[in-house]
């Protein structure tokens, strides 16, 4: 991350003597406040350093970015990680207001489920589907704001597989809770930033027991990913200072859905039993049977 930082802020240094004098002027903030650029739109960040929109296009044109949204993606790319709480509710006054949060986030949300869409390799999900069934035994591991995540998929993946355990922060550590495991069998971590420092560790234990790891992330750069055999990757764009966990759970969504899809009659049998499971006990508010 941080070489990568270097890399275009030295790009940035180098073209600066060329640039004219309103890109230098764009130029000398970003190096400045490349974190408070990364959420501005062109126009705004045109005002901020005295310039025109055009003249930031420009900019990010000579810099080899095909536009500035590129630009931005880029340097949000550098930050995302970095930022603490505090900063993101700093930066998020730009973005999303009391007035507009609902269309806001809404907005920023279908982005990140159609740029997920476009950005997923089909044939990694395909073999992440076949290893759901050739695992001994799914580890799920996600932590944080992430637990929500790793819970919704363990619930669902044991209702098909019998197979599967979520680890999490308990009576035992979770390397305690990951002690069986073996080459044959399979650990899932799921992880956005900020990444929690557990759950890397959790990916480079299983590692190093030759299991398989998959890692549900935001990005090929993260540290999840480097430490996994397969990568889903699933936009995850902050809009404000919560995460955005709306393109993984569709993911996460697809994932339980293709695994049900080969296993309809268990999955039938299941939800039969469930039904007269959850009537019994009341688990379910029923009508009654005179409406």
């Amino acid at each position: 991350m941080e070489d990568s930082r270097q890399d275009l802020m030295r790009t940035i240094q180098i073209k600066f003597p060329r640039l004219s004098k309103g890109q230098k002027l764009i130029a000398e903030y970003i190096l400045k406040h490349y974190d408070k650029a990364a959420f501005m739109t062109a126009a705004k960040l045109g005002i901020s350093v005295g310039v025109s929109e055009s003249t930031v296009v420009r900019f990010a044109n000579e810099l080899g970015f095909s536009g500035y949204p590129k630009l931005q993606k880029a340097l949000q790319e550098l930050i995302k990680n970095k930022l603490t709480t505090v900063q993101r509710i700093e930066l998020s006054n730009d973005l999303i207001t009391e007035h507009n949060a609902l269309k806001g986030v809404l907005k920023s949300d279908i982005e990140n489920i159609r740029s997920t869409l476009e950005k997923i390799n089909h044939q990694t999900f395909e073999d992440v589907v076949d290893l759901l069934f050739k695992s001994k035994k799914i580890y799920i591991i996600g932590l944080r704001s992430s637990t929500a995540l790793a819970e919704f998929l363990g619930f669902y993946l044991n209702l098909i597989l019998d197979n599967v355990k979520v680890v999490g922060y308990g009576m035992s550590d979770i390397f305690e809770q990951m002690l069986g495991l073996t080459e044959n069998d399979l650990v899932i971590g799921i992880g956005f930033p900020r990444y929690a420092t557990r759950t890397i560790e959790a990916l480079s234990f299983a590692q190093s027991r030759n299991a398989k790891v998959v890692a549900v992330t935001d990005s090929l750069l993260s540290p999840l990913a480097a430490r996994s055999d397969y990568s889903l990757i699933a936009q995850s764009n902050m809009a404000s200072f919560v995460d955005s966990l709306v393109a993984p759970l569709s993911v996460i969504n697809a994932l339980i859905i293709a695994a049900g899809l080969r296993e309809k009659e268990k999955i039938s049998s299941t939800f039969t039993d469930l039904e007269d499971i959850w009537e019994e006990y009341q688990v379910y508010s029923y009508k009654s049977k005179e409406e």
